[in-house]
C-alpha cells in the first residue's frame, strides 16, 4: 500500500512523507535541500540551513557530499547553524558537534568557513546568555532559516528542548533529561561522561524557520512519532509544537511510521483492499480491542470498528474468525527445524531432510541466546546439526575492568612470568589513563573480543552445539573500536558467503531486530542478505531450498499478526535459556550498551517470551509459558 496516496489523513496533525527505508527517505531530503541550494544560486541569494547532528541526518549529508563530488551542487552561497552542543564540550572532542559536522559534511563540500554556526560548548558560564542571544540575532540579521531539518529524541525533543520546554522559548543552555543522558550514554561509554547540559535553539527558533522536515528512522521511533503526528499539544511531547508550523514535514520510514492510524489500522482511515495479511492484522487488532478471543467476535464488533466492508466481502464474522484463528493456530510448532514422518502441510518448516544444517547468525555473541535461546536448544535436542556463526567481536561491549580481571587471573597461572607482568603493567597504565571515548589499542581490543568469545563458547557448551560449529567471523566493519562503524565491504559480504557456501544450511537464523541502537543488527542482516544474492547469482542450487527465519527479542518483538512460526518454551526451557544468557558474564548485571531499556537482556527476553504467549492464550490458543516468534524471509529465486 502507497501510504502517501492515501487521501483520508483525518488523524494526522503534521504532513507526513513515508519511504520505504531510511536511504531513501535520506535520499528525498537531500535533494530537498540541494534544490533551495540551487534555487536560490540562481536568485543570487543565500540559502540558510538549519542542521541537526545524530545518526538521523548521516546519510543526508553523504548524499549531499556526494553531490558536490559529482559537480552538481556548490555549498558557496550556504549559510549553516546547528541545533545544539552539548555543554560543556571542547570543539575538538570526540563527542562535539563542531566535529561530527566536519566529519560528515564541512570538510567534504566548499562551504565558507564564516558561513558555519555551530553552538561554542566551551565559552564560560558568565558569558553563555549574551552568547544564545547573539545566536538568535545572526539568524535574524540573515533573513531566518530556509529549512530547518530534525530529528527526534525518544521523549520527544527536538534539539536538545526537553519535555517542558516553552512554545517561544529561544536559544539557550538547558539540562538534559535522564533519559536522553540513558540514550546518550553507550556513545560516551558510560551514562557518568555524558555531560549534564548543553546549548539548543528552542522550540520558537525553530519554528520560525520557513520550512521544517523531522526525520525518523526505525521502529524504536514510532511511538514518539505516532504522538507527534496525531497527539494533541503538550509540553511533555515538545514535537507536537511543529503541529502549529504551516510548512512542517515529517519524513519517515516504514518502520517509524508504523503506529500512525493509516499505517496501523488503516481500515479506521479509509475503504481496504483486503487481503490475507491485513485481514489477520486487523482481526487480531480487533480481538485485542475487545479483549475477546478471535472466535468469539461478531459482526457488530466488526461493524463498529470500521471493518463492516470486510465482512461483506467474506460473509460473515464466523468465517473470518476461524479464517484467522487457523492462521495462527498454524504457525506454532514445538519442532522448529521440522517433524520428521509427519505431515508438514500446515507446518512452518519442512519436515524434510532431517536432520537439517540449521546455521543461526549472532550480530554481537550474546544475541543467538537472548532472542532465540529456546527455539536453539530445540533444535539440538530434536537432532539437528546446529552452528552459530558470531559475526562481529563485540570488543567494545566489554568494561575496562574486565580485561584486567583476566589478566590478573592469567599472571596468577604464570608466576613468574615476566613478559606477563610487563604486559597487565602496560594494559593498566593505558586503562588508568583512558579518556571516556578513547579508542582502546589493537591489543586490548583483541583482548576484549577473547573475552567474548570465551563466553560465546560456554554458551554453546550448555547448549550443547560443538565447538567446532561456532564460527567467529570478526567481520571487519564492526572493527573501529568505537561505537561509529565502518560502511560494510565486500569483505564482509565474502566471508559471510564462504561461511554459507560450506555449510550449504537447509535453514538460516538471523536477527531482524532492527531496533538495535547503534545499527549493528540492520548491518549484519544488509551482509547476509547481500551474500545470498549473491549466491543465487553463482547458481548455488543449495539456497533455494533453504528458508531463512528472523528473530527479535534483544531490543522489540515481531508483533503477533507477522510471526509465521511460534516455538513455545515450558518452564524448563526457559530456565535454560537463562543459563545460557548468564554465561555472558561481562553483560550481567550492567551491560556497556543497554538502549532505551535498563532491565538486563535476560529479563526482557523473558518478559517479551512471556508476553507473546499471552497475547496468543487471550487471543484463544493454547496457554503456553513462553513463546518465541519469528517471521520467514521470502526471497526472490529468479
Amino acid at each position: 500500500m502507497d501510504y502517501n496516496l492515501l487521501e483520508d489523513r483525518k488523524f494526522e496533525k503534521i504532513h507526513t512523507i513515508i519511504q520505504e527505508n531510511s536511504n531513501t527517505a535520506s535520499l528525498f531530503v537531500a535533494n530537498e535541500i540541494a534544490g533551495l541550494i540551487q534555487q536560490k544560486q540562481k536568485e543570487g541569494k543565500k540559502a540558510v540551513l538549519g542542521l541537526a547532528t545524530g545518526s538521523t541526518p548521516t546519510k543526508v549529508y553523504d548524499y549531499l557530499v556526494q553531490f558536490h563530488q559529482e559537480g552538481r551542487l556548490s555549498f558557496k552561497n550556504v549559510i549553516t547553524f546547528n541545533l545544539d552542543e552539548y555543554y560543556p564540550m571542547e570543539p575538538n572532542s570526540l563527542h562535539s558537534y563542531v566535529r561530527f559536522m566536519k566529519e560528515h559534511l564541512f570538510d567534504h563540500v566548499d562551504i565558507e568557513p564564516e558561513n558555519v554556526h555551530i553552538p561554542d560548548g566551551n565559552i564560560s558560564s558568565d558569558e553563555i546568555r549574551d552568547y544564545c542571544q547573539d545566536y538568535e540575532r545572526k539568524i535574524e540579521n540573515v533573513g531566518g532559516i530556509d529549512i530547518q531539518i530534525l530529528g527526534i529524541g525518544r521523549t520527544g525533543h527536538i534539539g536538545f528542548n526537553e519535555p517542558g520546554s516553552a512554545l517561544n522559548s529561544k536559544t539557550r543552555l538547558i539540562r538534559l533529561d535522564r533519559v536522553t543522558i540513558l540514550d546518550a550514554a553507550s556513545d560516551f561509554f558510560g551514562q557518568e561522561n555524558v555531560p549534564k547540559r548543553a546549548i539548543t535553539m528552542g522550540v520558537g527558533t525553530i519554528l520560525s524557520a520557513k520550512k521544517i522536515i523531522l526525520m525518523a528512522w526505525g521502529e524504536g521511533k514510532a511511538d514518539v512519532i505516532s504522538q507527534s503526528v496525531e497527539g494533541p499539544i503538550k509540553e511533555s511531547i515538545p514535537a507536537t509544537f511543529l503541529q502549529h508550523h504551516p510548512n512542517c514535514d515529517f519524513v519517515l520510514d516504514d518502520a517509524s511510521s508504523s503506529k500512525l492510524t493509516r499505517v496501523q489500522t488503516p481500515w479506521l482511515v479509509t475503504e481496504c483492499k483486503w487481503d490475507d495479511q491485513l485481514i489477520k492484522r486487523a482481526t487480531i487488532w480487533l480481538s485485542e480491542r475487545l479483549e475477546k478471543a478471535i472466535l468469539k467476535l461478531t459482526n457488530e464488533d466488526y461493524n463498529e470498528y470500521g471493518m463492516g466492508n470486510l465482512v461483506a466481502e467474506v460473509g460473515s464474522a464466523e468465517q473470518i474468525n476461524l479464517k484467522v484463528f487457523n492462521q495462527l493456530q498454524r504457525t506454532i510448532t514445538g519442532w522448529p527445524g521440522g517433524k520428521p514422518n509427519a505431515d508438514d502441510s500446515q507446518r512452518p518448516e519442512r519436515g524434510n531432510p532431517h536432520p537439517k544444517t540449521s546455521l543461526i547468525f549472532s550480530p554481537h555473541p550474546d544475541d543467538d541466546v537472548i532472542s532465540m535461546g529456546g527455539t536453539l536448544l530445540r533444535l539440538v535436542d530434536q537432532g539437528h546439526d546446529v552452528h552459530i556463526a558470531y559475526q562481529t567481536s563485540g570488543n567494545i561491549a566489554v568494561f575496562d575492568d574486565e580485561v584486567i580481571r583476566f589478566l590478573d587471573f592469567a599472571a596468577t597461572v604464570q608466576k613468574d612470568n615476566v613478559e606477563m607482568d610487563k604486559k597487565l603493567k602496560e594494559v593498566r597504565a593505558f586503562l588508568s589513563s583512558k579518556k571516556p571515548g578513547q579508542v582502546d589499542s589493537a591489543e586490548i581490543q583483541n583482548f576484549k573480543g577473547l573475552i567474548r568469545r570465551g563466553e560465546a563458547l560456554a554458551a554453546c557448551r550448555y547448549c550443547g552445539v560443538d565447538e567446532k560449529n561456532a564460527h567467529f567471523l570478526n567481520l571487519p566493519f564492526y572493527e573501529t573500536g568505537t561505537v561509529k562503524k565502518k560502511p560494510h565491504s565486500e569483505e564482509d559480504i565474502k566471508i559471510t558467503y564462504d561461511l554459507l557456501n560450506k555449510l550449504k544450511p537447509e535453514q538460516i537464523f538471523a536477527a531482524g531486530d532492527l531496533s538495535d541502537p547503534h545499527g549493528t543488527h540492520r548491518v549484519c542482516l544488509e551482509i547476509i542478505y547481500q551474500a545470498i544474492e549473491l549466491l543465487k547469482k553463482n547458481r548455488a542450487e543449495w539456497i533455494n531450498n533453504c528458508y531463512v527465519w528472523l528473530y527479535r527479542g534483544a531490543w522489540q518483538e515481531w508483533e503477533v499478526a507477522d510471526m509465521e512460526m511460534t516455538v513455545p518454551i515450558g518452564p524448563k526451557d526457559m530456565a535454560r535459556k537463562k543459563n545460557a544468557i548468564f554465561k555472558h558474564q561481562s553483560q550481567k548485571d550492567s551491560a556497556m550498551f543497554p538502549g532505551n531499556d535498563e532491565r538486563e537482556f535476560w529479563q526482557r527476553a523473558e518478559q517479551r517470551n512471556k508476553e507473546t504467549a499471552n497475547r496468543y492464550n487471550a487471543l484463544g490458543m493454547a496457554e503456553y509459558e513462553a513463546m518465541e516468534g519469528f517471521v520467514r524471509y521470502h526471497f526472490n529465486f529468479n
